[in-house]
C-alpha cells in the first residue's frame, strides 16, 4: 500500500524539523558529543509540549489524537537529526507512565537483548517495570546512546514490540536519507584532479545506492504504518536497518578519513545505526518472523 503524505502531515514533519534545527543543531550535537549528556531535560520537556510524545494519545486524554503515520513522519525527522534518548520507549509510556506524554519523565525500555537498557541511568521509568533497577554500565559504540546491564529484564515489553519497531525503523530511515544528503554534498565540495569527487562514476554510483535503499526503506515504513500488518513491519524493520548502516558505511567511504573525524557527523550516524538495528527487533528476529508471516499467508 501506498502512503503519500497529506499537506496537513506534510506541514507536521516541517514542523518538527523547524524545531530540532533551532534546538538540536549541529552544534547541539556536537556538544552532546563532548560532554556525554545523551538526554537534554529541558529540550525532552519542549518535545512533550509539541506533542511529540502524546501524539497518539486520545485527545480527551491529553493527547493530539493522531497515528502511526504521522508518528513515522515525526520519528523519521527525530533520526535525521541523531536526536538522543529513549524516544520510542517515551513515546509508547505516553498514557501508561506519569509525566511520559509531557516529557517530563525519560522512560527506557529492556528492547535490547543480553541484558543490556539503553539510557538506564538517566530514566525515570522503565516501560513494563514498576521501577528502575540497577545496573552496571557497559561500554557503548554510540557516545550518545549509554548502556547498563541489568540481572534480569527489568519489565516485559512483548506487545510494545511491534510499535517499538516501526518507530525505530523510521529513526533509522531518517538517518539514512540524512546522510545520503552529507554525501552528496560533500560529493560535490571535494576536488581530485581538478574536479569535485561526485563526478566520478564510482562515487556516482555510491550515492545512488544510498539513496534507493532510503526510498524503499521509506515506503515500506510508510506501508507498515498504514496497514498495521506486522510481516510489514518486520519487513520495514529490516530495509530501514539495512538502509541506515549500509548508507552510512557508503557515506563514510564516500568522506574518505574524514568521515571519521570528530568534525564530521558520518560516523555518529553509522554507530546509531548499529545501536537501533539491535532494538525492538534485532535482523535474524525479524527475518524468522516475517517468513512466519509468509508462511501463514501461504498456507
Amino acid at each position: 500500500m501506498h502512503f503519500q503524505p497529506t499537506e496537513e502531515q506534510r506541514d507536521l514533519r516541517a514542523g518538527v524539523r523547524e524545531l530540532l534545527a533551532g534546538r538540536y543543531g549541529r552544534e547541539a550535537l556536537r556538544a552532546s558529543v563532548d560532554t556525554g549528556a545523551a538526554v537534554d531535560r529541558g529540550l525532552w520537556r519542549e518535545l512533550g509540549a509539541a506533542g511529540f510524545f502524546a501524539l497518539r494519545l486520545p485527545e480527551p486524554a491529553g493527547g493530539v489524537g493522531l497515528g502511526l503515520p504521522e508518528a513515522v513522519l515525526v520519528f523519521e525527522e527525530a533520526g535525521r537529526a541523531l536526536l538522543p534518548g529513549p524516544l520510542v520507549a517515551t513515546h509508547l509510556a505516553a498514557g501508561v507512565v506519569p509525566g511520559a506524554a509531557a516529557g517530563t519523565a525519560v522512560v527506557t525500555a529492556f528492547d535490547l537483548g543480553g541484558g543490556l537498557v539503553a539510557h538506564l541511568g538517566e530514566a525515570d521509568a522503565v516501560l513494563g517495570a514498576p521501577g528502575v533497577p540497577a545496573g552496571s554500565p557497559v561500554r557503548s559504540v554510540d557516545p550518545l546512546t549509554p548502556l547498563h546491564r541489568v540481572a534480569s529484564p527489568p519489565g516485559d515489553v512483548s506487545r510494545y514490540r511491534a510499535e517499538g519497531a516501526l518507530l525505530t525503523a523510521a529513526l533509522q530511515v531518517g538517518s539514512a536519507l540524512r546522510t545520503v544528503e552529507l554525501a552528496v554534498r560533500y560529493a560535490g565540495e571535494r576536488e581530485q584532479f581538478g574536479q569535485p569527487i561526485g563526478a566520478f562514476q564510482a562515487v556516482k554510483h555510491l550515492c545512488a545506492r544510498m539513496l534507493v535503499r532510503a526510498e524503499v526503506a521509506r515506503t515500506a515504513v510508510y506501508a507498515a504504518a498504514v496497514t498495521g500488518d506486522p510481516g510489514e513491519v518486520w519487513a520495514a524493520k529490516l530495509l530501514a536497518d539495512e538502509a541506515a548502516v549500509s548508507g552510512a558505511r557508503d557515506c563514510l567511504q564516500v568522506h574518505g578519513g574524514m568521515g571519521f573525524t570528530w568534525e564530521a557527523d558520518v560516523h555518529l550516524h553509522l554507530k546509531r545505526a548499529w545501536v537501533r538495528a539491535e532494538q525492538w527487533r534485532t535482523a535474524g528476529e525479524a527475518e524468522e518472523l516475517l517468513a512466519a508471516e509468509l508462511l501463514d499467508s501461504a498456507a
